[in-house]
């Protein structure tokens, strides 16, 4: 009978774009969500544009299939992983920029496309993509929109909602919606494009967006390094940092024990007696006097060094010391990457919670900050081959999450609540809150079949 009705979605689409080899399929079953069993789906839709998307939302929705999303499988909390008896829709294939206009700061690119592709080819232009997420040469812009991604330019420059202008998205059933416009300015109606943008893919299928492109920095970023004795005296730095107005483009903070596998795998140098390193970047027009600015009051507030880049070179160098964090914590076992988010006067004590909460529990965390908004990422290490997350880790991530409620923060500052942390949800958002969530999914997507068990 299945296999009747696997023959009717072949019908629709063209030769290949339907796999169902197994070997093939399980690749891609899963994101890169540590000790999440996905599960066994259907077959995968290799989706090569609108239409396709469109047919195959159609075809699930009369027979009731789940119908998983999936861009580049970078997702950290499991938003893209499987479920038993879905089709995993692909969007990768679809990887065309549509259109730079220069002019207007505007570009369209379809979901597949590559966020560094977007941000070179605007670079043509003398523009850029924003938002930057660290997987940002292997994340696609679906799934940057799906899940309202960040980045290391966020204190800056926002989310990637903060660079979304309008939308094309396929709802369940296989209507084609496109919200918003090419305008900076607009508000007509309600704001659909926003309530599409961080949804993972529960209420309809994102296939193209209309972006905000913005002017490239005249000259390379001035770029400061600050070692502390200590983590909470660096974030506190932050504090000072943005409390004197600076306008920081990219305010990182970095743990002893993320120093120490970084030093450990590339021999950096800051592995010993550094607790926490500050890379904060200016990309004004007045960098130098910025990042000077920004030096002086690292090294009023604790730093133990304290040095601005002298080339653009070195600039680079200090920046991709921070983007090797994840790939260097990965080397030590499995990495469960939370993103926790407080308001950023409040950064110390939540660093002071985190550490307090792995004592306790006994786990392994390697934190690294988006410390200019407050967004933390504790990583929370445990052995490999385990096929579900330790107890212990549990633990410490329930204690780690409720501290942040506490403080008036959130789950999730930009990684989603996908699987990991639905359990959570009802705790930050409340009852209302929750009710109006449902509503909304009962709306647009009455059979449920959209990425099922993810957000909400």
């Amino acid at each position: 009978m299945m296999s009747d009705v696997l023959e009717e979605l072949r019908g629709s689409l063209a030769d290949g774009q339907i796999i169902t080899d197994p070997d093939v399929v399980d690749g891609f079953r899963r994101d890169q969500t540590p000790a999440l069993e996905p599960g066994e789906p259907l077959c995968v839709v290799v989706a090569r544009g609108t239409a396709d998307v469109a047919a195959t939302l159609a075809w699930a929705q009369r027979h009731g299939v789940p119908v998983v999303p999936r861009g580049g499988g970078t997702g950290l909390a499991g938003g893209a992983a499987s479920t038993d008896g879905c089709v995993v829709l692909s969007t990768a294939r679809m990887s065309e920029i549509c259109e730079i206009d220069a002019d207007n700061e505007i570009a369209v690119a379809q979901a597949g496309v590559l966020n560094a592709d977007l941000d070179r080819a605007a670079a043509a232009h003398g523009l850029m993509y924003a938002p930057d997420p660290s997987s940002y040469e292997i994340s696609t812009i679906g799934g940057n929109l799906a899940t309202n991604a960040g980045g290391l330019r966020c204190v800056k420059y926002g989310v990637t909602r903060d660079s979304v202008l309008g939308l094309e998205v396929v709802l369940a059933g296989g209507r084609i919606l496109r919200t918003g416009r090419r305008t900076m300015k607009g508000v007509a109606g309600y704001d659909l494009t926003s309530l599409f943008v961080g949804s993972e893919g529960t209420l309809g299928v994102i296939t193209s967006a209309t972006l905000r492109l913005r002017p490239r920095p005249p000259a390379y970023p001035r770029t400061v390094a600050a070692a502390f004795a200590s983590f909470a005296a660096a974030a506190r730095a932050v504090t000072a940092i943005i409390a004197a107005r600076v306008k920081p483009s990219l305010l990182e903070l970095m743990d002893r024990a993320t120093l120490r596998a970084i030093d450990d795998w590339k021999h950096t140098g800051f592995g010993d007696d550094t607790q926490a390193l500050l890379i904060a970047q200016d990309d004004s027009d007045t960098a130098h006097a910025g990042a000077e600015r920004m030096r002086q009051l690292c090294v009023e507030h604790g730093a133990t060094m304290a040095e601005v880049s002298a080339s653009e070179d070195e600039s680079r160098q200090l920046l991709d010391l921070r983007r090797l964090s994840y790939p260097a914590i990965e080397r030590l076992g499995l990495a469960l990457v939370e993103d926790v988010c407080v308001p950023r006067t409040l950064l110390p004590d939540m660093v002071a919670r985190i550490e307090q909460a792995a004592q306790r529990h006994g786990v392994f965390i390697a934190t690294v900050a988006h410390a200019g908004d407050g967004n933390l990422h504790p990583v929370f290490v445990f052995e490999r081959g385990l096929r579900e997350v330790p107890g212990p880790v549990w633990s410490a991530a329930d204690e780690v999450f409720r501290a942040a409620l506490e403080m008036g923060g959130t789950l999730t500052g930009e990684h989603g609540v996908g699987v990991i942390k639905r359990r959570w949800l009802a705790d930050e958002l409340g009852p209302e809150s929750m009710a109006v969530h449902q509503a909304i999914k009962k709306a647009l997507d009455p059979a449920g079949i959209l990425n099922p068990g993810k957000a909400i």
